[in-house]
């Protein structure tokens, strides 16, 4: 492809290229460009690609993006913002695959993943239709599963995935998008027949610097959306409902003027049922996934389908079918007397939520075994403290993606806001080692809930990486027991 075509809709400020130039490719990496491809410099966390220009243009890049050209000639490019210029110069690469599908985009703090799963499965059901999908456990093309690295990844991959998608049948693309990629423009140039809020909660503190910084990241899908699908009973939702200049379409457990309301709520421990009620319309709604915070997951797939024009009915009986994530009250298997569920809950919130959902149906006792990553949001590690302390009748604090930090101080803020609390709290840094003293203390009745690294099968401490497969820990602790026993 020649530059030129390449560059269309790219900001530039200056440069001097001969935009007739054949490009080969694009790269945002010296390590892995060739010769004869474009090269955009990004500034990162750890790096900035602008100290690899030179290096580039050794390897044979035949035009290069930077919002500052060194000194000395060169093929540079000036752009404002280079991540957005990627963003541009990836769509056109890969022939602007969005505009042939039906893209709708899942924000929020909690409930993207179960969320886009669910519309997955209700897209194939209602239209028969091959949908693609972009998460954070994994990426799917029907039914092929491709591997995910971050929830949303850099444009170049996006569109890529985009572009995979579409040649090999799929007509609708559900999609989560977290802060990060709408603040660092990895989603720029895709517009969304729709795009779903679910909540905002503390998290990513560390990126965004505030609440209110972080929930305007947030609504920056709603630019680029067909129509919006804004949850009212979150403050948020209210929020972005007064402020978008997109259609909308509304959706509540507690309001009647939403347009999609859940009346005769009924909670089980293997599922939910409740009545959907639109104006002039009302269908039943039986979904076999467990917890309160999944009718609102639900209600946002309704409401998602309503603003596609979709029948009531038809949405709400093809949820009977659906099935739950893996990590998300994921029950494991065991042989024993009481339930030992993993779930993704990394913020106060989500840990909340899983905590008041397993109580409604436990007997027992509900044993909370969790952590709090490093080199991540320290405000909400007390918060979370204080939540399994009021919720649980047993805390295991243990390791959850240390990182860099030193596993025993992120730790001690955990423990800060439990002081006061006559809940028992046993501390185990080793993760392995955690999740088998939790085992221990279970007895009849008992719900064991392994929080926070459900969604994982790895710790990441230091520079290293350790494998670690809950289930495969749990297993191999009633493994143990087994071999044990005369």
């Amino acid at each position: 492809m020649r530059l030129k075509a390449l560059l269309s809709g790219v900001a530039l400020l200056g440069g001097s290229v001969d935009e007739d130039v054949e490009i080969s490719g694009i790269s945002y990496d010296t390590r892995t460009i060739r010769p004869g491809e474009l090269f955009v410099a990004l500034t990162g966390y750890k790096t900035d690609g602008h100290q690899f220009l030179h290096e580039a243009v050794e390897k044979g890049a035949a035009a290069v993006i930077c919002h500052k050209a060194p000194d000395g000639p060169g093929p540079w490019l000036i752009a404002g913002d280079t991540r957005a210029a990627l963003a541009a110069v990836s769509a056109n690469w890969f022939g602007r695959p969005a505009d042939a599908l039906t893209v709708i985009g899942v924000t929020g703090t909690n409930g993207k993943t179960t969320t886009t799963y669910l519309l997955k499965a209700m897209l194939e059901q209602v239209l028969g239709a091959k949908v693609g999908l972009m998460g954070t456990n994994q990426n799917m093309i029907g039914e092929e599963i491709v591997p995910a690295h971050r929830t949303t990844p850099e444009s170049w991959e996006v569109q890529k995935l985009l572009r995979d998608m579409a040649d090999r049948g799929c007509t609708h693309v559900v999609m989560e998008v977290s802060s990060h990629a709408l603040a660092l423009h990895r989603v720029d140039g895709i517009r969304f027949q729709a795009g779903i809020f679910t909540n905002l909660t503390r998290d990513h503190l560390d990126f965004h610097g505030t609440m209110e910084e972080y929930r305007r990241v947030k609504g920056l899908l709603f630019r680029q959306t067909g129509t919006a699908v804004l949850n009212l009973d979150d403050e948020a939702g209210r929020y972005y409902a007064s402020a978008v200049t997109c259609p909308a379409v509304t959706y509540s457990e507690n309001k009647d003027e939403a347009d999609v309301t859940a009346k005769n709520i009924r909670l089980f421990p293997d599922r939910v049922e409740f009545e959907a009620l639109t104006t002039g319309a009302i269908a039943r709604v039986k979904l076999p996934i467990p917890g309160g915070f999944t009718i609102y997951n639900a209600l946002g797939v309704i409401a998602c389908g309503l603003a596609l024009g979709l029948d009531l009915p038809e949405v709400c009986g093809s949820l009977a079918e659906a099935r739950g994530v893996k990590g998300r009250i994921e029950v494991v298997p065991t042989p024993a007397d009481y339930t030992v569920i993993i779930d993704y809950a990394h913020t106060p919130d989500a840990l909340e939520n899983i905590l008041t959902t397993v109580r409604d149906f436990t007997p027992g006792r509900v044993i909370c075994l969790f952590g709090c990553g490093g080199d991540r949001d320290r405000t909400k590690r007390p918060v979370m403290g204080a939540i399994a302390a009021e919720l649980a009748d047993l805390v295991v604090l243990t390791s959850d993606n240390p990182r860099t930090e030193d596993p025993e101080a992120i730790l001690a803020d955990i423990q800060a806001g439990m002081e006061g609390s006559d809940t028992p709290c046993i501390v185990v840094p080793h993760r392995r080692e955690a999740i088998r003293r939790a085992l221990d203390e279970a007895r009849t009745g008992d719900t064991v809930v392994l929080a926070g690294k459900g969604h994982e099968t790895y710790q990441e401490i230091g520079t290293t990486r350790r494998h670690l497969d809950e289930r495969e820990e749990v297993a191999a602790y009633f493994d143990g027991q087994s071999r044990d026993c005369p």
